[in-house]
């Protein structure tokens, strides 16, 4: 909700009067305020500061209340702290602006937060910007935003928001932040939010934020935006030759999946499921070719080519998802090196040339197709009938 301001000019007015604490710069903004390093005027401390201007009276739209209502909410749970939930320290209002104050966050350097012209707040989204993360640090901040979203979902609260701008760096540990949509769990609350992150079938429940959560642990582990979900792009070789990277495009293309009823049912079961890492890669000597994706039978992965209909724009309601004729579907082999063919048709990328495996191929049909695996050095290798309806990736491995 409030991105990193990259603005390097001085506001046009000045800050607003917070009591206690000077508003040094602004280092955030988004829909409904702006986020400002400040000073606590008697320690010297940095904080962050959120302001949300209070509405006009008659005015339709206040921000503020709904930032009340929801921090209310955090507050009458008695949800205690959580190490990957930004601790909200204090929260007051003035004549002009709502306020609450908050830990700062790392600099984006990883060094702690400073009052210096420099200092940017460390963001998921900011990291995103380097490239896709590393294996261990991939699922350490994997662990970390299930975490927390699992301590928020048992205290029977929905998000709303799950996105890498959200996700901030403190000491080093992601936490999830800025709680301005948070409402109880019920079967039916307004689509309010980041669209991109919004499930397809309109259902803003506890299985909304783990389709959100799905997204970003995609976006970590291929450096790719939610759009793309899902394809692997660059990193597919060494996704599909790392067993961490492995496991978390498993558990994103489940906990993303256009089926409701195929994700996660809370943040708690993502991560068990996030937890159930492999610690190396089986060897296995004998004939394998299976469906990968821990409960393939269940999953819808969503396709970056499918047409999202006007039932995933906030406040028009609930559409069920309709069912592709064509899907995304992740090929990997072992060895690498091996094309594909679909029904006897060799899968070809946009180019026209042959993929080859690790490799995302779009426009597969959906329903029951055979799928052989064909290597230049070790032949042909039949993996079977696959039912393309419920499965998004098929690992084949020669003996």
């Amino acid at each position: 909700m409030n991105a990193p301001d990259t603005t390097t000019a001085g506001p046009a007015a000045p800050p607003p009067a917070v009591p206690d604490v000077d508003l040094v710069r602004r280092i955030g903004r988004g829909g409904f305020g702006e986020v400002w390093l400040g000073v606590n005027r008697a320690t010297g401390g940095l904080k962050a500061v959120k302001i949300i201007p209070l509405a006009p009276g008659g005015q339709r739209t206040d921000p503020a209340g709904r930032e009340i209502v929801s921090l209310s909410q955090l507050e009458s749970q008695r949800i205690s702290r959580h190490p990957n939930l930004l601790d909200i320290q204090h929260v007051g209002r003035t004549d002009e602006v709502l306020f609450s104050l908050m830990d700062a966050a790392d600099d984006v350097s990883g060094r702690p937060a400073a009052n210096d012209p420099a200092y940017r707040p460390a963001t998921l989204a900011l990291k995103l910007e380097q490239g896709p993360l590393p294996a261990d640090e991939c699922l350490r901040c994997a662990r970390e935003l299930a975490a927390g979203l699992a301590h928020l979902h048992a205290a029977g609260m929905v998000h709303r928001d799950v996105k890498p701008s959200n996700c901030l760096f403190v000491g080093r540990a992601l936490k999830l932040a800025d709680f301005g949509l948070l409402v109880p769990a019920a079967a039916h609350v307004s689509r309010l939010g980041t669209v991109r992150y919004m499930p397809p079938d309109g259902r803003m429940d506890l299985r909304s934020d783990v389709y959100a959560a799905g997204l970003v642990i995609y976006e970590m582990l291929t450096g790719l935006p939610a759009e793309a979900f899902p394809r692997l792009g660059p990193r597919a070789r060494e996704i599909a030759a790392d067993p961490v990277l492995t496991h978390l495009n498993r558990v994103a293309i489940q906990a993303a999946s256009r089926d409701h009823h195929a994700r996660h049912p809370h943040a708690g079961e993502l991560l068990a499921a996030i937890e159930d890492v492999p610690l190396r890669r089986p060897r296995r000597r004998q004939f394998a070719a299976w469906a990968a994706v821990g409960v393939a039978a269940a999953v819808l992965a969503t396709a970056a080519f499918w047409t999202r209909s006007t039932a995933e724009r906030p406040g028009t309601g609930d559409v069920a998802a309709a069912t592709p004729t064509t899907i995304a579907a992740n090929f990997i082999s072992t060895p690498f090196e091996a094309t594909v063919l679909v029904d006897g048709v060799m899968l070809v990328g946009p180019d026209g040339r042959p993929l080859t495996t690790p490799c995302t191929a779009t426009g597969v049909a959906g329903g029951q197709r055979r799928v052989t695996f064909r290597h230049p050095l070790r032949g042909e290798l039949d993996a079977g009938t696959i039912d393309f309806a419920t499965t998004r990736e098929v690992i084949a491995r020669w003996p």
